[in-house]
């Protein structure tokens, strides 16, 4: 199984994680590409996540299965000739938009999965993986929010969530889906800008269950659980954004223990690499 992941030396805790998680439940080889590029702009330099980081997964993922790998990809030259202008100074990170330029890396298989750095699994999850996708080009989960507030059909729930998405690469590239994209994102500037992009040009997109992409709570059939930013009312309005790695908050905020097996595991890998 093929996954893609993108950013900056940020994601590096949440990538250790996730790839952790995917070990644990994967029945089959992983095939793990990182995304990343090394880039100096006006609000700063752009560090790209550490060879380092990606070659101790990939001797992690060996000694699971010697058919499994991890490789790193620089996208800066990618990113350099096309860059999303009207999206370089929003709240997001560019590194955010480099899923955008999968379709240009010749070495990314016709079919990927993408997801977050902050998407943990949780249990098996090849029926997601090997789904009938001959005729879309993505698919996903809507929105937790934004299905009600972003969608073009007042009666259709189609604004998905792009933290988990399985890309049919070679349908994109046929259609040039990510071209669209791109050149959307360098001359509008949008909330999102991505994942916005996406839904505003993608044709052919698949819906599928919560419980690949669960934006809120935990449930008892959760595959993929997304540690995304959501509202709670009690005791008054406000937001909660809490991630993985920070683990004290995972326990305290969130009550939530599920993981603790692969949290463990990541902060004992840590502290080794860091040693």
């Amino acid at each position: 199984m093929n996954v893609l992941y993108c950013g900056d030396k940020n994601i590096e805790d949440g990538l250790v994680i996730s790839v952790l998680s995917l070990m644990k439940h994967a029945s089959e080889p992983l095939n793990i590409f990182v995304m990343t590029m090394d880039l100096t702009l006006d609000t700063g330099h752009i560090l790209p996540v550490s060879p380092g980081t990606v070659r101790y997964l990939d001797g992690r993922l060996k000694k699971q299965n010697e058919e499994s790998s991890a490789a790193l990809i620089d996208a800066t030259e990618l990113f350099r000739a096309a860059p999303p202008l009207a999206n370089m100074e929003t709240r997001f990170t560019p590194c955010c938009m480099l899923r955008l330029y999968a379709d240009q890396v010749p070495k990314l298989p016709d079919r990927i999965l993408y997801l977050d750095n902050d998407v943990v699994c949780r249990k098996e999850f090849g029926g997601f993986y090997h789904q009938e996708l001959s005729n879309y080009e993505i698919a996903g989960v809507p929105d937790y929010y934004g299905k009600w507030f972003f969608r073009k059909n007042l009666f259709h729930m189609d604004y998905l969530n792009s933290g988990v998405l399985l890309l049919n690469l070679a349908c994109i590239r046929k259609t040039g889906l990510f071209a669209r994209c791109r050149a959307l994102c360098s001359e509008k500037k949008m909330f999102m800008p991505d994942q916005s992009a996406i839904n505003q040009l993608a044709v052919q997109k698949k819906l599928c269950s919560r419980i690949y992409n669960e934006q809120r709570r935990l449930h008892g059939d959760t595959v993929f659980q997304h540690f995304t930013t959501s509202f709670r009312f009690f005791p008054w309005l406000h937001t909660l954004t809490v991630k993985p790695w920070q683990i004290d908050q995972v326990h305290k905020k969130l009550k939530l223990h599920e993981y603790d097996d692969i949290l463990m595991e990541y902060t004992a890998i840590r502290a080794e690499m860091k040693g």
